[in-house]
């Protein structure tokens, strides 16, 4: 199906309240620019020029109208109202007052297509090298406190070495494999024992 008739099917679909609104949208994007092209995308219409300018989308009881780049964008007359957390995104709109003024969006449509011409990247987002959160299995922590000694020493393991336990009992294939484990573990970790201690000179 082509992605005009897609996208004009999106807004037909819509709650009655949605349809003028996203229509509105719609012509202001081309409005600001005529070379603006629709994509679908994640089942919301998607308005792009030399990458991803903006979206819309509705829902049962609002629209929404985000920036792509919106963390990017100058928001001189202040339509975002919360910047950290919206990132550029209209949000619970549900009739055309909560909408800014059509020159306004223009100029904001405008600002965003300008930074695709100049090849304005979002920055990468933080690579985390932060490990999950060490989750001890139910089991795990019933049998250490079933044995104070090695729930003390347990404890005051490297997170390393708690680690490398879970991940031994949580491989195993069965529960009598399993139970083995658990009963060697507790008995190593009340002497002291790191899971690989046979290993380590």
């Amino acid at each position: 199906m082509h992605t005009i008739v897609q996208v004009d099917q999106y807004i037909i679909n819509a709650a009655e309240f949605a349809i003028p609104i996203l229509d509105h949208l719609r012509n202001l994007v081309h409005k600001a620019d005529a070379r603006i092209e629709e994509k679908m995308k994640w089942s919301m219409p998607f308005f792009e020029l030399k990458g991803t300018v903006c979206h819309m989308a509705a829902f049962k009881y609002h629209c929404a109208f985000g920036f792509w780049k919106g963390s990017l964008l100058n928001d001189e007359f202040n339509i975002f109202k919360d910047r950290e957390q919206a990132m550029g995104m209209l949000g619970k709109i549900k009739s055309f007052k909560d909408l800014p003024p059509d020159e306004v969006l223009i100029a904001y449509i405008r600002q965003a297509i300008k930074l695709n011409e100049d090849g304005v990247k979002l920055p990468p987002k933080p690579k985390t090298n932060e490990k999950p959160a060490l989750i001890l299995p139910q089991y795990f922590l019933d049998a250490l406190q079933g044995d104070p000694t090695a729930l003390n020493i347990f404890q005051n393991f490297s997170e390393s070495n708690k680690r490398e336990y879970v991940m031994w009992l949580e491989e195993a294939k069965t529960e009598s494999t399993k139970q083995k484990r658990l009963d060697t573990a507790i008995e190593w970790i009340a002497e002291g024992k790191p899971r690989m201690w046979k290993y380590k000179k």
